[in-house]
């Protein structure tokens, strides 16, 4: 007879004993999720679509890289880049924002099928508004609005920022341009 293997459930509270390593770790309903710390063009990638993203939105949201999206105890996820309102004091706990307009998750070797098959789907039941899938790979951005709503995009991303009149453009032909 085989013996039942016991998995250990994490919370929020205990990512704070967890070292500062450069791996990310994060919490998908009490498991814990470790993956390394991220590539060059992967970071790159981030911070360019981060200025580009603040560029356009600096007076209505707060762009961070990465970001915290946290439902204590079991869950807290950090995308590569966050997007909420400028409402929200930047100094605050992260508990503290209760919005999220954007999530971005910049594709990796390590983290690209839980990206797609867990990550994406968690970031919806934790009420962020839209969620996109950076494919360096691919040069694309799997746009996603809800878990059925979804489109690719090759050429130019664009993003109506909510409760405002602003549509974020993004070309990723010039994006992506420097990796070639």
């Amino acid at each position: 007879m085989g013996m039942a293997v016991t998995v250990p459930r994490y919370t929020v509270d205990d990512l704070e004993r967890f070292p500062d390593d450069g791996n990310r770790y994060e919490l998908l309903d009490g498991m814990l999720i470790v993956t390394p710390a991220p590539r060059q063009a992967h970071q790159w990638v981030a911070f360019e679509l981060a200025l580009r993203l603040a560029g356009q939105t600096r007076q209505v949201a707060r762009v961070v890289g990465p970001g915290v999206v946290s439902r204590p105890p079991w869950s807290q996820l950090e995308p590569d880049i966050l997007v909420y309102p400028a409402r929200f004091n930047p100094s605050s706990p992260w508990i503290d924002v209760t919005e999220h307009w954007l999530a971005v998750e910049v594709l990796s070797r390590s983290s690209r099928i839980y990206d797609r098959e867990f990550k994406r789907d968690a970031y919806f039941a934790l009420g962020v508004r839209q969620v996109w899938l950076v494919d360096i790979e691919d040069r694309s951005v799997d746009v996603w609005g809800s878990r059925s709503e979804h489109q690719v995009v090759r050429d130019i991303v664009r993003w109506a920022v909510p409760t405002t009149d602003i549509v974020v453009t993004i070309d990723l032909v010039e994006l992506f341009a420097p990796l070639e």
